[in-house]
């Protein structure tokens, strides 16, 4: 057990407990389970002792999930476990398909693997901040602390924050948000029976006149734009009056000359 522990670097635990066959306590065969870590694979078994009983296959399961099935009447069955360990901790149950069925079951238990929900959490001054924190990993969190760079933990319903914390699941809550004050990185840290695990969430505070920017913006850009037409319309209406003039002045002679024309033709 001890040496299992070591060959995962202490982040993984195998609690490996055999569980008897239904009819009694001690009156039916026991599994024998065990698991291997190789090339970054971690192999669970069992091994039914007693092969007098007649097998017609096996079944993997991780909680409500069936992982694997089979048809064999083998005494030993195996399951394969690919990637992080970490992200595979949890109850497995190795199930014999007899009459009545025997089970082995097995716990691989880590380190508290937390994340932030959101790493980066955006807020708006004088609003309510919410940061969340989770731990998907087993055994399940025994105990939620969050606190501030080099400043103690935070307590619950102490000035603007409140904390709530549930299982695998905290959420730390900043009332009525300040930019000078709350802006920074909160650490949320988790405890179970192996140890401790933690993630950060960045908080940014921004103006409630934040959000204005951009419709300032736009607002900026159709004032410049008014202002160009404008300055074109003036400067183009004087050359227009001008054009509009000497255009005047040649119909007036055109038609001054027609005139005299008629004239002349009538005497």
């Amino acid at each position: 057990m001890a040496a299992g522990a070591e060959g995962l670097c202490g982040l993984l635990a195998l609690l490996v407990l055999g569980v008897l066959a239904a009819g009694g306590e001690g009156t039916g065969p026991d599994v024998q389970t065990g698991f291997s870590d190789s090339t970054g694979k971690l192999i669970l078994s069992c091994n039914l002792t007693d092969p007098a009983f007649a097998v017609e296959g096996h079944e993997w399961k991780h909680g409500d999930k069936i992982l694997q099935t089979d048809t064999e009447s083998s005494a030993f069955t195996s399951y394969i476990i690919e990637g992080k360990k970490e992200e595979h901790s949890g109850i497995y149950e190795c199930i014999y398909k007899t009459s009545p069925e025997i089970k082995g079951e097995m716990n691989i238990s880590v380190l508290p693997q937390v994340v932030a929900y959101k790493k980066s959490e955006h807020g708006n001054e004088g609003d309510t901040g919410v940061l969340t924190c989770k731990n998907p990993s087993f055994p399940p969190v025994s105990d939620w602390v969050w606190y501030r760079n080099d400043q103690e933990s935070i307590v619950n319903g102490s000035g603007r924050y409140i904390i709530k914390s549930s299982g695998n699941k905290t959420e730390l809550r900043i009332l009525k948000l300040n930019i000078e004050e709350d802006t920074g990185d909160y650490h949320c840290s988790a405890t179970n029976s192996f140890g401790k695990g933690e993630a950060t969430v960045n908080l940014r505070v921004r103006s409630r006149l934040a959000a204005l920017w951009p419709f300032l913006g736009i607002v900026a850009e159709v004032l410049v734009l008014v202002t160009i037409i404008f300055i074109y319309e003036k400067r183009r209406k004087p050359d227009e009056v001008l054009d509009g003039k000497r255009h005047l002045g040649k119909s007036n002679a055109t038609n001054h000359k027609d005139k005299n024309v008629r004239q002349r033709n009538a005497n």
